[in-house]
């Protein structure tokens, strides 16, 4: 191995231990939470790609989680942001750490990445723009995969929170 090889290793080694800091840091804030609220869930933590990801999931199916989704995820959005503080505070660095809860975030990728795909071939098919509604920048982040999978381009234009994607025909 070559010293840069050695170096890039390490360096992702970092990361990895890193980023799983970030999950133990997230979980233990989350347990304080759910125990606070008196609520049954399991937390789960992996590393997807260059973030932490960290979801509460329950066996029993109960809808008690749903209170922590909230309408349209906006409660969700909000914890996330929360734990993201509290790994801020305890490492100093930002922390994109992505939050999931009841499966409610996955649901929605699959959703959004459908969106996606199905706005592409209609943007291929009319050789329009499509513009999509307004979305979080989580939504928009999955549309945009999505429609690059498709291999077409799209942007996000307007401002927050009316700021949207548009995307661009070949």
């Amino acid at each position: 191995m070559t010293e840069g090889t050695t170096s890039a290793a390490a360096e992702g080694a970092d990361t990895l231990t890193r980023l799983e800091q970030e999950g133990d840091i997230a979980a233990d804030y989350l347990e304080g939470l759910l125990d606070i609220a008196d609520l049954d869930g399991d937390i789960d933590m992996d590393v997807e790609g260059d973030r932490a990801s960290v979801s509460i999931i329950s066996d029993t199916g109960s809808r008690d989680l749903q209170k922590l989704v909230g309408r349209d995820g906006e409660v969700l959005e909000a914890l996330q942001e929360l734990t993201r503080l509290a790994v801020h505070r305890e490492t100093g660095d930002r922390s994109r750490l992505m939050l999931d809860i009841a499966g409610y975030r996955a649901k929605k990728r699959a959703e959004l990445s459908e969106l996606g795909a199905k706005a592409a071939a209609e943007a291929k098919n009319s050789g329009e723009p499509v513009k999509l509604k307004p979305m979080t920048p989580f939504e928009r982040k999955v549309v945009h995969d999505a429609v690059k999978a498709a291999g077409l381009r799209s942007e996000s234009e307007g401002e927050e929170p009316q700021r949207f994607v548009v995307v661009l025909p070949a």
